[in-house]
């Protein structure tokens, strides 16, 4: 398997070229809205999952190649879990920053930012995107549900001296469910959260793609329109909407293992799966086939969500 991927089509990073660190769902959250399912290994130990010079051999196979580096926007650490967890991580943005005169960025849950190993390895990166969904202990249990070893206080004071020291630019994400963490009062403890870490963008985002749990949905509009109130002099940015754009499928060598590698990272609507193996030059009703094939096998599966039809991994395991 792969653990380079794209580019892929990001509402905050243009087109990213994926790094995966980490094995399917390996993490210290198990967040009742994550688009790959449920955490099987729940785990707050860091250490090496593949060998680091394997991943920075085919981040190199990706950017050296000639006229390579012209459409990506960002080399993005992003992972099938929590890509802090990965030891080797400060050492892969480094080499990264070598090979190619790209901005790379890191997605995380921010949970480790109260280690100052974790601290020191993402200030090399240009761009750090934690998440926080909770103004209080009590609501971040129940979205995030983290592993035993985190403390919600000490996981925000992380991110408060992380702040502090990075020269690079803090994007933080808010993933707000319907019913968790939409009323006034939760957002206002949230807010009061964020003034704190002081992030120079605050990214809103409400579940677009079927969640872990299937009462994980995005609240009404009204309570958005909230949010967006309640944050606005916090340079919010709302990504509420879905993510357009065909995704890459340089080195696949088939339709098949195209979509087995893609749905595997990031679940897709049927839409974007035709349209992206159009670049097979696979016609719809091949494609459709090709689906039905890999449902027969086991190995994807089709869900419907908000009216939408996806395709996902047969691996996300959801309730």
């Amino acid at each position: 398997m792969r653990r380079v991927y794209g580019p892929v089509p990001s509402r905050r990073l243009g087109r990213s070229l994926g790094v995966n660190p980490i094995p399917f769902k390996t993490c210290n959250y198990s967040c009742v809205y994550c688009q790959l399912g449920r955490t099987t290994h729940m785990t707050n130990e860091r250490r090496d999952f593949f060998p680091p010079e394997e991943l920075l051999n085919e981040i190199r196979g990706v950017l050296e190649p000639a006229g390579s580096k012209q459409e990506l926007d960002f080399v993005t650490f992003v992972g099938e879990g929590e890509p802090t967890l990965c030891k080797s991580l400060g050492w892969l943005i480094s080499k990264t920053k070598e090979l190619a005169d790209i901005p790379v960025a890191v997605d995380t849950n921010g949970s480790l930012l109260y280690q100052a190993e974790v601290r020191n390895e993402l200030a090399q990166a240009d761009v750090v995107m934690p998440s926080l969904d909770a103004g209080t202990a009590a609501t971040f249990m129940k979205i995030n549900r983290p592993h035993r070893g985190i403390a919600f206080d000490t996981m925000v004071e992380g991110m408060e001296q992380f702040r502090r020291a990075y020269k690079g630019e803090l994007w933080v994400e808010v993933m707000l469910v319907k019913g968790l963490n939409d009323s006034e009062d939760e957002l206002l403890a949230l807010k009061r959260r964020l003034e704190r870490i002081e992030p120079d963008r605050i990214y809103l985002n409400v579940p677009i793609r079927p969640p872990a749990e299937p009462w994980a949905v995005p609240p009404d509009q009204e309570a958005i329109v909230l949010a967006q109130a309640i944050l606005s002099d916090l340079n919010v940015v709302d990504i509420t909407a879905e993510e357009l754009g065909a995704f890459s499928i340089a080195g696949f060598h088939n339709p098949e293992e195209a979509i087995l590698a893609i749905i595997r990272r990031h679940p897709m609507r049927e839409e974007q799966v035709i349209e992206t193996l159009q670049h097979f030059a696979v016609a719809g009703e091949a494609v459709q086939e090709s689906l039905q094939q890999l449902a027969k096998s086991g190995q994807i599966k089709k869900v419907t969500y908000r009216e939408k039809v996806f395709w996902l991994s047969e691996e996300a395991r959801r309730g």
